[in-house]
């Protein structure tokens, strides 16, 4: 299974477009920490892996960039996971 394929099981998570198969690794990741259960994180790291989703992450938060789109409490939980697991 493929991240493309996975999301299009739970279009709840990416409710802004029908277009799954053009959403690129990082989107995917993003809808998943933000929006997703446990079970999707889960899922997730089966298919892409821990440290490509952690490397996505830590691009994705990196304070150089002027905007993250994570919550906050998403945001520090995330980050001590990745820290102790990835």
């Amino acid at each position: 299974m493929t991240a493309q394929e996975f999301i299009k099981s739970r279009p709840d998570l990416v409710w802004y477009t029908k277009n799954y198969d053009n959403l690129n690794d990082s989107a995917i990741v993003e809808a998943v920490l933000s929006y997703g259960d446990w079970d999707d994180v889960q899922k997730l790291i089966q298919i892409l892996g821990m440290e490509k989703i952690s490397t996505i992450f830590r691009e994705q938060t990196n304070s150089s960039k002027l905007r993250c789109n994570y919550s906050p409490k998403t945001k520090n939980y995330f980050t001590h996971y990745f820290n102790k697991y990835a």
